[in-house]
């Protein structure tokens, strides 16, 4: 399950744990290039079948219905346009392929106990999520190094899924950004250790926003980690309320793009 670190190196100072996709790679890119080659955890992403299980029991089966046919537009249009991602790619000088340098080792889920002994094994200094699942407390307790995650849109306001989507459907266009934040038991409510803001491009949508949030935080993710393997991460004071995000419902998604062109 675990990788030899006798064979391959030895113990890397950063563990990324993620399920996949082209945000987490720039990450990993971004710090291996600040820090040296660094372990990835890579997380089977979750059945869909199961995903849609709870999201419904949260959300009822009818806005279940309408966040679903959102999230398959939104794999459909990545599809058609690979076009304006690559100009993305290029423009932003994005690294969306994991470089061979870093060492992956597969398992599960992180709330596994595979997860618990891919960390003992790996002995990381730092563990950094990027597009994982949400960790369990009593997987959480386990860890004894500092845990933090990458978000993309700004807490507590945007917390869940497209949080830079959300912030334009709202009119509030200050806070499209992301945020790194210690992890704790809830969805993306730890305390918040840095943010960033700017604007998207002109043509972005929904499914290029995060290429576009993930070429902005680079920098801040590896100030982040930077901070924690110095022991001197220092959380920051934010405000606003605080509110969990899903996919839009495809007849809100629909009546937002063409009544304020958030597309």
């Amino acid at each position: 399950m675990t990788a030899d670190i006798s064979q391959v190196g030895g113990p890397r100072r950063v563990c990324v744990v993620t399920a996949g996709g082209q945000a987490p790679a720039i990450m990993i890119n971004a710090l291996g290039a600040a820090f040296g080659p660094i372990d990835v955890v890579m997380e089977r992403p979750e059945p869909m079948w199961s995903f849609l299980k709870r999201r419904a029991r949260k959300v009822g089966w009818t806005n279940l219905a309408g966040q679903f046919l959102t999230i398959k537009l939104i794999v459909q249009m990545k599809r058609l346009s690979r076009r304006s991602t690559r100009q993305i790619i290029r423009d932003e000088g994005l690294h969306v392929e994991i470089g061979a340098q870093h060492r992956i080792c597969k398992i599960e889920s992180v709330n596994s106990m595979d997860f618990i002994e891919a960390v003992d094994d790996l002995r990381p200094e730092v563990v950094f999520l990027c597009g994982c699942r949400i960790v369990k407390p009593d997987i959480l307790a386990r860890v004894r190094v500092p845990m933090l995650n990458y978000h993309a849109g700004i807490t507590p306001q945007y917390r869940g899924m497209n949080g830079g989507y959300w912030a334009l459907a709202n009119g509030d266009d200050t806070n499209f950004g992301a945020t790194v934040h210690h992890v704790d038991t809830g969805v993306d409510t730890g305390a918040v250790i840095a943010q960033v803001r700017s604007s998207p491009g002109k043509g972005d949508t929904i499914w290029t926003y995060p290429l576009r949030q993930a070429a902005m935080s680079r920098a801040m993710c590896v100030d982040s980690v930077r901070a924690a393997l110095e022991g001197g991460v220092k959380p920051i004071e934010t405000s606003g309320p605080s509110v969990q995000h899903y996919h839009p419902e495809i007849w809100n998604y629909l009546r937002v793009g063409i009544a304020k062109g958030v597309w």
